[in-house]
């Protein structure tokens, strides 16, 4: 009906229907336990006390948290009393979360006790901050003026407090970019844009999300959203369990067990964290529907391994900070339901196609679409309803933005179904004597070594051929001790040998105890790169 606002007013709304569903928050003391009633009292009482605060819709309100109940509160109460949920990433340096508050003109920063430090660090930096509130019972020490505890907040509120309707064009989330190049960029969300986008998590065809589902949302709630996952299921009146503080693969492992958790979400790297447990110490994982794994492309032998050995399917999909994140899911349709086992996994390790409301083209270097043939290369093009037309008050949306379409930066191929299949970022794809080698292509190989825990290829610089395949490899811990590093780098070059050219075989394999990661959890390649930007000898 025209006039009807499409807001997360409306989602919160809803919740009325599920007084009796159940938030569970893994907290230092143990596990937290609340109904969605208690929930909907305390998101009301914290709006009223943003409007004595002072805060003003429209005004950005910061959250500085790990994935915890308090946090859960804090995305319905700002953005539904008309403030911006602005989610910063806990993981990134300093410099850019001092950056980021002030480029975003943060009002409030709400902070998380165990972080205060790092808000106190940059708090001399910041030009816009009015007041801090410490996500607790009591404030700690600390040097941050005026701050106030949550808890004494929510006393002082009112459960009563009536929202008002929202613009849907309102913005009603921020967030940035995880800064592998460059600054942090902004993306503002709008209701519409997250409306449409929960509602999207709900289709069977996509997540599926739904009132039965016991959700275990582990990719962190500071950055994109936790890829919608909390609104979603809230809408939907599904259980939610809150991982918290630094979840180690353990800590998820026992939450799944024990809380029965139907469908979870992780980058790939935790993942792979989970199924090293598991080969160490058996959990009963058998609730999972699914296990979502994103951030970057999932190998097939990790694939295999959680399917073969606990019957548990991964989920893939696409998507980034600019998408609010998801862009495409992956599904086997009706008419590939009779392909055999390894026929479906080689469809599961691909990106998928558009979600309902998508719209994706991907352009060849000649600025046409590319043919449905899985040969030729392109750039990932998005437009939808939740995607970004532009960053927030940055020159460099001219580069990012063209005719209503965000250029992604991934590099992928389109097969005969349309289905995506990411080949990598484009600066991250290795362009040896005039060929394009996929970093992605080898590290998911290398994966479904039995000696391989983890493994991340990148470009190396090449007086001949100007760049050359590196792989940095983590072994597992079953990996042979007697064999010699030389014994292991002839092993894996055979490995690839098999499946790849033998110029696409690295040049190298690096050993190392562990793979850096980005804020976003994904591999750290910029600091790959800078370990081999001498080249090799």
């Amino acid at each position: 009906m025209a006039g009807f606002q499409l807001n997360l007013r409306s989602i919160l709304w809803r919740t009325r229907y599920f007084p009796k569903s159940e938030i569970m928050s893994r907290q230092e003391e143990g596990l937290f336990r609340y109904t969605y009633r208690d929930f909907i009292e305390r998101v009301h009482r914290f709006a009223s006390a943003l409007k004595d605060l002072g805060i003003k819709p429209g005004d950005r309100v910061s959250t500085f948290a790990w994935n915890n109940y308090r946090h859960l509160e804090l995305y319905f109460a700002i953005p539904c009393y008309g403030a911006v949920l602005h989610t910063v990433n806990i993981r990134l340096s300093e410099d850019d979360i001092a950056y980021i508050l002030n480029h975003a003109g943060s009002a409030c920063v709400c902070v998380d006790p165990d972080l205060v430090p790092i808000i106190e660090a940059v708090a001399p930096k910041l030009t816009t901050v009015k007041s801090y509130i410490v996500l607790d019972d009591t404030v700690p020490e600390t040097s941050l003026k005026p701050v106030m505890a949550y808890e004494d907040l929510i006393r002082g509120g009112d459960s009563s407090f009536v929202f008002e309707d929202l613009d849907e064009q309102s913005a009603a989330g921020m967030c940035y970019t995880s800064a592998t190049t460059g600054r942090p960029k902004g993306v503002i969300y709008t209701h519409r844009g997250l409306y449409l986008h929960a509602m999207a998590l709900g289709l069977v065809d996509s997540m599926g999300i739904c009132e039965l589902d016991t959700l275990l949302p582990v990719v962190p709630m500071f950055h994109v959203n936790s890829w919608g996952i909390p609104f979603a299921g809230i809408w939907m009146g599904s259980n939610l369990v809150l991982p918290g503080r630094r979840p180690h693969a353990e800590d998820i492992l026992g939450l799944i067990e024990s809380e029965k958790a139907t469908f979870a979400a992780a980058a790939v790297t935790v993942g792979i964290d989970m199924l090293g447990v598991l080969r160490q110490k058996p959990y009963d994982i058998s609730s999972l529907r699914a296990l979502m794994l994103g951030g970057q492309a999932t190998p097939k032998a990790v694939m295999k391994e959680y399917l073969e050995r606990y019957g548990v399917p991964i989920f893939t999909a696409w998507g980034a900070t600019e998408s609010a994140p998801i862009a495409t899911t992956v599904h086997i349709k009706r008419h590939q339901q009779g392909l055999t086992y390894d026929e479906k996994l080689d469809i599961r390790i691909r990106q998928g196609i558009p979600v309902p409301g998508i719209e994706i083209k991907v352009v060849g270097i000649n600025k046409q679409t590319v043919p449905w043939d899985d040969q030729e290369i392109g750039e990932i093009y998005v437009r939808g309803p939740w995607v970004a037309q532009s960053y927030y008050n940055d020159e460099r949306s001219k580069d990012s933005f063209e005719d209503g379409w965000w250029k992604s930066g991934d590099m992928a191929t389109v097969d005969e179904e349309g289905v995506l299949h990411l080949v990598d970022r484009a600066k991250d794809l290795i362009k040896s004597g005039g060929e394009w080698i996929s970093s992605v292509n080898l590290e998911n190989e290398l994966m479904a070594h039995p000696y391989v825990l983890e493994a991340s290829v990148v470009a190396a610089p090449h007086e001949k051929w100007l760049e050359r395949p590196v792989a940095f490899v983590v072994l597992r811990s079953e990996a042979p001790k007697e064999l010699r590093p030389e014994d292991l780098k002839k092993e894996f070059a055979t490995w690839l040998g098999r499946k790849f050219a033998k110029w696409w075989v690295p040049d190298d394999f690096i050993f190392v105890e562990e793979i850096p990661r980005t804020g976003a959890g994904k591999f750290n390649k910029r600091l790959l790169r800078e370990r081999v930007a001498g080249g090799l000898n």
